[in-house]
């Protein structure tokens, strides 16, 4: 899988792609790599207004559950229903499977964040 230039990463392994000042948020392909096949996707935090690395939902493989996390901070202003009836297409397509869409409040925090070329790094890739 091509891991794409303008995303940023987590340590966590959460993706970040920016359009101004919202910014959609996913798994990355090896997380969903390491998940295996995922079975359900859970985010309740709609409208909710989260710091960076806070919790926003879990995803369920079929022999796991994980948290996901911020990698910014900001407002949950919509929630990918598409991945939510059909978790699969994360197995599919993991970086096009946004997760959710948010009002980033502090753009500088992306700072923070990795490159592509420290996310390949850091996954030994």
């Amino acid at each position: 899988m091509e891991y794409p230039q303008n995303f940023k990463f987590t340590k966590d392994h959460e993706w970040i792609r920016v359009d101004g000042n919202v910014a959609y948020v996913g798994i990355t392909d090896y997380a969903q790599e390491q998940l295996g096949d995922i079975v359900f996707i859970e985010i309740e935090t709609l409208g909710q207004t989260l710091s960076a690395e806070q919790k926003f939902g879990t995803i369920e493989a079929v022999k796991t559950v994980s948290d996901m996390y911020m990698p910014i901070s900001g407002e949950i202003l919509e929630i990918n229903q598409d991945i939510i009836s059909s978790p699969e297409k994360v197995n599919q397509n993991a970086h096009e499977s946004w997760m959710v869409k948010v009002e980033m409040s502090n753009p500088a925090e992306l700072n923070n964040l990795l490159s592509k070329d420290a996310y390949l790094k850091l996954i030994g890739a």
